[in-house]
């Protein structure tokens, strides 16, 4: 990388987190209703600790906090808490429903906004709207639960709460003066028309990590003046907090037993005990001024429109005077901060997508969390600790897995702990703005104390076990080359670290999931879960089992991935040609497969449908395709690798093997793409679809009456809403397309593939389109949408879908931002406080646009990131 900019400097820095990340947003937005916090005897997790007891109880594995930072181990943490003199707790944390009180699953229930940051965090800033009224807490749960699944979610603003503008804007922002040197400043804005009270209480605490691990005793913060604290502990020694004003408040960050277990304390000044004081005037603060829980209380009294700033400082260095440079550190950081996202942000771009990805972007950075799971300390106990009672053992096999790092999260409320293969998407855009981190975060998911013993990459902590898409191998040769194309240079060391662990999860795949030796592939819960007629992990009684069409052409897809980087690491080790012609041969092995299934050899491609379908086998060898129209039946089309001849020609003994294996066995060859001809810029395809499929595949996908959207592509073809597809065998099992929130709870909470867009998958298909288009070029044309007459290449389509995708976060003809529902139209459109601010859904309604599921999910969908910046590189 050429270093243009400060922000690039400190990123090429060795081990940031010893130096400029080793402070960040790295606090969950919410660890309680977790499992690694769940006690409980049957696993359930949502109830152990709720939100109400989160205030009362120390937390084992984490903490959390709004709009909150800490250290990359997080031993200390820094975050403010809010009151406006009405609610009956302090707003230390995010609130939200649980799986069981939401009518769609659990939902933060909030209005927050990611505004921006830059990679080392160097500066950070975030927006917390806080109502001047009681904050709506019963009456969010009572509407909810009143609501079935046919009907929306009740939301904040659905309430009275924001009404006539009485909220305050709270905006947190954090600037570095160097690596153990944090600014804070906490700027509060009264919307409203009339004056109206605030308490803000910046708070400064240590993870309770003493309590389980003898080796430490409780570190402790102490006045050491009327403007300043000192924290002191054996683990990051001492530390020096600087405000202006304000009392300070102290308690231990100790659970209360008396209130949620009804037994004595064994400390005083518990965890609740600064807000038991600020909220109820009890006695229950430390009068000497000292524990591991601190705050600093300001009360506050604003004029309608009007500011005021609370400025605390953090360091390492014994300051003589915090606030000299305050000012001028913050000015610095916000203008390089500017200054590499103009850089990353090319000015051919107009300026509301470049807002667009500069969000999506910084909410990327902000959900970074300090994830820490230890499953067999979690099952067993620790060394001096009691084993827990678990009658529901979960994760029982997984018991070598250590997770103590800063990792990657799809959201930080509703998703607060890893996904494998969301985190695969995540860095795809990473390596846009972080190079370092996305190739750290995919080693990192790889290592012996993540990975299963038998090559599983965990899943996430519900179930570490379940199979998500083989991803990781498309996600490491995307960020190996979007790297190697900013850099100039290949990081072959990285690539190779991966493709080693990789092939150990290959054969885990082969080994797992192909359990018949045939190349045909049963992943069961997929990530495409809600998308079958029935859970494909419970089969109805005498399947004996499934080959899917999905889980195949994944395979086929890691296959090729592997090919690919086999061939990029033999230009600098000859060795590597062996992997190369393993992993062709594999390939061509699966398109066969998918084409001979059962005794009739029957294909997942479908010649009366032109489309790919699951076959399920019957226990009497019968076999039948389910012909379920839906992602299932697209994802062929990622199996597909441009190569170009050169390549091959400095491969001289993978030459000779690839021509005896298609010489011996044409039979193989001729069911995917030509692969002895080059065109005529001398690239060769690999693709399981012939030209014939893919074109027929193209009529269906760009079919506004099937996948095509205004908005993107559905999951599923709109073909079903008036033709639901039935499937009758010890049961009636029936799917139909739903465009937004799904009413079948066949997986629970608000998983849904059946009709809405997913960014990621769409991410997927543009992506493969324009892999088809290197080989194909400009004179293949195909109708768009299907039906119109109109015929563009397959460049031209993937940029058009784009487009639409883009379409989803730009304001319409009356200034309505697609994805808000007509309820928060006028809001978002018209109040000045609401126009620029934007949610990342998890997914939109296949029809309409809307976003639904989790909306801080900027996870995956800050893919609209790259589509915005590779449109243009493409136009």
């Amino acid at each position: 990388m050429i270093h243009k900019n400060a922000e690039e400097e400190r990123l090429a820095v060795e081990d940031n987190y010893k130096n400029w990340k080793r402070w960040g947003p790295y606090l969950a937005e919410r660890q309680w209703g977790t499992v690694r916090e769940d006690y409980s005897e049957n696993g359930h997790a949502w109830d152990f600790i709720g939100h109400d007891k989160a205030r009362s109880n120390a937390y084992r594995w984490g903490e959390e906090g709004i709009g909150g930072f800490c250290d990359s181990r997080e031993i200390l943490c820094l975050a403010p808490a809010f009151w406006n003199g009405k609610d009956p707790i302090l707003k230390e944390r995010l609130f939200g429903l649980t799986n069981n009180e939401g009518n769609h699953g659990e939902d933060v229930k909030e209005l927050y906004f990611h505004q921006v940051s830059t990679p080392t965090h160097s500066y950070a800033k975030y927006l917390y709207k806080y109502p001047h009224k009681k904050f709506p807490y019963a009456e969010i749960i009572k509407k909810n639960r009143e609501r079935g699944r046919e009907e929306s979610e009740f939301e904040l603003l659905d309430t009275k709460a924001f009404a006539k503008n009485r909220y305050f804007d709270c905006f947190i922002e954090y600037a570095k003066e160097d690596v153990g040197d944090i600014l804070m400043k906490i700027t509060v804005v009264n919307r409203g028309s009339k004056a109206a009270n605030i308490h803000v209480l910046p708070h400064l605490w240590f993870r309770n990590f003493w309590k389980h691990n003898n080796r430490f005793e409780r570190p402790e913060m102490k006045s050491i003046s009327n403007s300043s604290v000192q924290s002191r502990s054996t683990r990051n020694g001492r530390y020096y907090f600087y405000h202006e004003g304000g009392e300070q408040l102290f308690c231990e960050n100790e659970t209360n037993n008396k209130r949620i277990y009804d037994v004595p304390n064994e400390v005083d000044y518990v965890k609740d005990g600064i807000n038991d004081h600020v909220v109820s005037g009890l006695d229950t603060v430390n009068p000497n001024k000292k524990g591991s829980k601190f705050a600093v209380w300001h009360k506050l009294r604003l004029k309608s429109g009007e500011e005021k700033t609370i400025r605390v400082r953090l360091s390492k260095k014994k300051l003589a005077d915090p606030w000299t440079n305050f000012d001028s550190i913050f000015n610095k950081r916000i203008a390089e901060c500017e200054a590499f996202y103009g850089d990353i942000l090319k000015k051919e771009l107009p300026q509301a997508q470049q807002e667009i990805a500069r969000k999506a972007f910084s909410g990327l950075l902000w959900t970074k969390q300090f994830y820490y799971y230890d499953v067999h300390k979690w099952l067993f106990g620790g060394a001096g600790e009691a084993k827990p009672y678990r009658a529901d053992s979960r994760n029982i096999h997984w018991e070598h897995l250590t997770n103590r790092h800063i990792i990657s999260m799809p959201d930080k409320w509703e998703y607060p702990w890893y996904a494998a293969w969301d985190l695969a998407f995540h860095m795809v855009s990473f390596v846009e703005i972080d190079p370092y981190f996305a190739k750290e975060q995919l080693l990192l998911v790889l290592r012996e104390s993540y990975m299963h013993p038998n090559g599983q990459i965990p899943a996430y902590e519900w179930n570490f076990s379940d199979v998500n898409p083989p991803v990781h191998s498309w996600a490491v040769w995307n960020v190996y080359e979007k790297d190697k194309q900013r850099s100039g240079k290949g990081d072959s060391k990285f690539l190779e670290k991966a493709f080693q662990k990789l092939l150990i999860n290959f054969t885990w795949w082969v080994n797992q999931k192909d359990k018949n030796g045939i190349n045909l592939f049963e992943g069961g819960f997929l990530g495409l879960d809600n998308i079958g007629v029935f859970d494909r992990n419970h089969m109805p009684e005498g399947i004996t089992r499934m080959q899917q069409a999905d889980a195949t052409s994944w395979m086929a897809m890691f296959t090729l991935n592997m090919l690919r980087m086999s061939l990029e690491l033999a230009k600098v080790n000859p060795i590597y040609e062996e992997s190369v012609a393993k992993f062709f041969r594999h390939f061509l092995n699966i398109a066969w497969a998918m084409h001979h299934i059962g005794q009739k050899d029957i294909s997942l491609w479908d010649d009366e449908d032109d489309f790919y379908y699951d076959v399920v086998e019957m226990s009497n060898g019968t076999t039948d395709r389910l012909k379920v129209r839906s992602l299932v039946g697209i994802i062929p089309l990622f199996a597909v690798e441009i190569i170009h001849k050169d390549l091959f020609e400095e491969l001289k003994h993978f030459k000779v093997r690839a021509a005896e294996i298609v010489r011996t066995r044409p039979d193989l060859a001729s069911l995917i793409s030509n692969i002895e001809e080059f065109n005529a810029d001398g690239n060769y395809l690999f693709s399981i679809m012939r030209g014939f499929r893919l074109e027929k595949l193209l009529f269906r996908l760009l079919d506004e009456k099937e996948f095509l959207s205004e908005f993107g592509i559905r999951s599923l073809s709109k073909y079903h809403e008036e033709h639901p597809f039935v499937f009758k065998h010890n049961g009636h099992h029936q799917i139909q397309y739903e465009s937004g929130e799904s009413r079948s709870n066949m997986f629970g909470g608000n998983s849904n593939w059946r009709g809405p867009i997913w960014m990621p998958l769409n991410y997927m298909i543009i992506q493969s389109l324009r892999k088809y288009y290197l080989f194909y070029g400009k004179e293949y044309v195909y109708e768009f949408p299907t039906g119109s007459g109109v015929k563009l290449n397959l460049n031209e389509i993937a940029n058009e879908i784009s487009k639409r995708l883009i379409k989803l976060f730009q304001p319409n003809k009356k200034g309505k931002f697609q994805y808000h529902s007509e309820d928060k139209h006028q809001l978002f459109t018209k109040d000045e406080q609401f126009k620029n601010q934007h949610f990342f859904y998890e997914f939109f309604d296949g029809d309409s646009g809307k976003g639904l599921g989790a909306s801080h999910q900027t996870g995956w969908t800050a893919l609209v990131a790259n589509l915005i910046m590779e449109l243009e590189q493409n136009s």
